[in-house]
């Protein structure tokens, strides 16, 4: 069944794990939030979000830990190995139209994560919601995140200006959507599971 109510289906969904080939997807609890202050509070990762400030401390990811939990957002915390390597999530700041957001820890980079991960929360999205695109963005000078929406099916649509926390100042930012029917077409990718 396909809801229409994202807040009513995030909180029935809270406690939701979703597993891929290498990869655990799991709500972010208080005991995560050094493990998120580490990932986020590394300046290049850092300055390619835009609603997240620099320095980024403990403080401000107990902040993000307990604002998730009565927003409506999803959000994942990102385990490999039981490892947290970074955060994918949905945010639904237009009504109808989640936009699709990751980072993960420098050291993970380049490891295919975000790629796995981001197309784990697309499956989600889509089987979850009865929505017809999902939007992104990578700063334009972020060549990878740009490669990472690509190999999930998304459409460049165009460029904006956006402000961002971290870097103090606006910067031109490439715009992506991804269709359901271009993802139902191409949705060839490894399963992910569900469980609660």
């Amino acid at each position: 069944m396909i809801l229409e109510c994202p807040t009513q289906t995030l909180r029935e969904t809270r406690g939701l794990n979703l597993e891929t080939k290498r990869l655990t997807l799991r709500q972010p609890t208080l005991a995560d939030v050094e493990a998120i202050a580490g990932i986020v509070g590394d300046k290049r990762v850092s300055i390619n979000l835009r609603r997240v400030p620099h320095p980024y401390s403990v403080g401000d990811a107990r902040d993000f830990v307990n604002s998730t939990a009565d927003s409506g957002e999803t959000v994942f915390l990102v385990e490999h190995e039981r490892n947290a390597v970074g955060l994918v999530g949905l945010s639904w700041e237009v009504e109808g139209v989640p936009e699709l957001g990751y980072c993960f820890g420098v050291d993970h980079w380049g490891k295919g994560y975000a790629t796995e991960a981001g197309r784990a929360v697309i499956d989600f999205a889509f089987e979850e919601f009865s929505i017809d695109r999902i939007t992104s963005g990578a700063r334009v000078v972020n060549t990878a995140s740009r490669h990472v929406l690509e190999k999930c099916g998304f459409n460049w649509t165009g460029v904006e200006i956006n402000r961002f926390l971290a870097l103090g100042s606006s910067t031109p930012v490439d715009c992506f959507k991804l269709e359901r029917s271009i993802w139902s077409s191409i949705r060839n990718w490894s399963q992910s599971t569900r469980s609660a």
